[in-house]
């Protein structure tokens, strides 16, 4: 078996260190030692992968630059930068920030590319079990189940924030893109794919 080219990169641990720290070599064939910061070996091949990609597609220094920018702060720029009148409409600026306040909560504090598909997959079936709440006088009153139209816009919006941060090459690819929405039936959760609609959102 030909041996792995030291130019695909490698993971490894040092000393009694159980993070794993990847090697690998840019273009111009300099070598370049990092740490995955994750102790779990998939996912520390995963950033890897992620890396060589960058490599060959684009500048490592604008996805190391990325890497260091949270949920919360790209959000706040989207809404002022991609949101707001004239870029959208005033209503569709409004239910952006009604979207955004949901995801926020769940993902304001994660840096984006810690953001995976599962992730957000496990976040459109926490919200479809979840209950509508109505304010009234004596506080807010729970309604039925989210319907899953609004769960789909929460999803929408969030696919197109990440689309604007793959184009900003902030991220190198949309996390969105392999992601099944699940659709309530009968009390059950049936896997829709969500992605072949995608390119409409831009």
């Amino acid at each position: 078996m030909a041996r792995p080219s030291g130019h695909d990169g490698v993971v490894y641990q040092r000393g009694d260190s159980k993070i794993w720290w990847m090697r690998h070599r840019d273009t111009s064939g300099g070598r370049h030692l990092e740490s995955t910061g994750t102790e779990d070996w998939d996912e520390a091949q995963r950033r890897r992968r992620e890396r060589l990609q960058a490599r060959d597609n684009r500048p490592l220094e604008v996805v190391r630059r990325g890497e260091q920018l949270f949920f919360k702060d790209w959000v706040a720029f989207f809404m002022e930068s991609y949101s707001k009148p004239t870029i959208r409409a005033a209503k569709t600026h409004e239910s952006n920030g009604r979207m955004i306040t949901h995801l926020q909560k769940a993902f304001g504090s994660w840096r984006l590319v810690d953001m995976t598909a599962d992730d957000i997959e496990q976040y459109l079936r926490s919200r479809l079990k979840k209950r509508a709440l109505v304010k009234t006088r004596e506080g807010y009153r729970e309604l039925g189940l989210l319907k899953a139209t609004t769960v789909h816009q929460e999803f929408r919006v969030l696919r197109r924030c990440l689309n604007v941060a793959v184009r900003k090459k902030f991220l190198p690819s949309n996390r969105c893109a392999g992601v099944e929405f699940p659709v309530s039936i009968r009390g059950l959760f049936r896997p829709h794919l969500c992605y072949l609609v995608g390119a409409a959102d831009d």
